[in-house]
């Protein structure tokens, strides 16, 4: 009879009596003393955290797109006599309310929405498990989507997709460096058209350069500007 009145709980553990079938109090950690002949019994429950991955589910976004989800619950009991009183195998009530949230919450939610707003989502489906699990003195830490897994269609259509907004992007990009490039030479022009010496000094610039990289001939063409000077004093002399 000892054996059967003297439990030993651990620190995480905690008993919920009944007495004759009624609940009369919630002892522990430590040695649990009950009276003995079957007049009192204990059901233990742990209040240690308690992760459980929510099984995969088939979701129907609001876009229309089928795709499997599954996430992480993590809830820990707070109020053991509740959690035994008030449902029956509270472990299994909690994983059905969260694979029916899931598909809940995720077929209000388009795909994009899906994959950019999950931190957003994340909590919408901790609100409303938690809601339904306080109730059983429960409390929902968190869920979060772990794993979306798309049709193979939909990830080589997303592939296309980022592809061609990289090459839209890359065009833009190419697009602007050339107007920076006419906007800066338009500048240059505006400025070399000013004085004509620089036009003459720009075009031996060039010649060197191309001189000096190249040990080839080169045909460069003379202004005529370049000239002028000695046009002039040539009309001078026969005048």
């Amino acid at each position: 009879m000892i054996a059967t009145s003297v439990r030993i709980l651990k620190e995480y553990e905690r008993a919920v009596i009944f007495r004759l079938g009624r609940l009369t109090a919630t002892r522990g950690p430590g040695l649990v003393f009950m009276i003995p002949f079957w007049i009192e019994r204990m059901q233990r429950i742990s209040l240690r955290v308690i992760v459980n991955d929510v099984t995969p589910q088939d979701v129907i976004t609001k876009d229309n797109v089928s795709v499997s989800v599954n996430a992480v619950l993590t809830f820990r009991v707070t109020e053991a006599d509740r959690a035994v009183i008030e449902v029956e195998d509270f472990g299994f009530a909690i994983a059905q309310v969260a694979q029916t949230t899931l598909r809940s919450v995720l077929g209000r939610a388009e795909l994009d929405d899906l994959l950019s707003e999950r931190e957003k989502l994340n909590q919408d489906l901790e609100d409303i498990t938690k809601a339904h699990c306080g109730p059983w003195g429960v409390e929902v830490l968190s869920m979060e989507i772990k794993h979306v897994d798309l049709p193979a269609e939909m990830q080589r259509a997303m592939a296309k997709q980022a592809e061609a907004e990289r090459e839209r992007r890359a065009k833009i990009t190419h697009a602007e460096g050339e107007f920076e490039s006419a906007e800066v030479l338009t500048n240059a022009a505006e400025i070399l058209s000013r004085t004509p010496t620089a036009v003459q000094l720009r075009f031996l610039q060039a010649l060197v350069e191309v001189s000096a990289e190249k040990n080839s001939t080169v045909i460069f063409p003379i202004p005529i500007d370049l000239l002028s000077p000695f046009l002039e004093k040539t009309k001078g002399s026969e005048g």
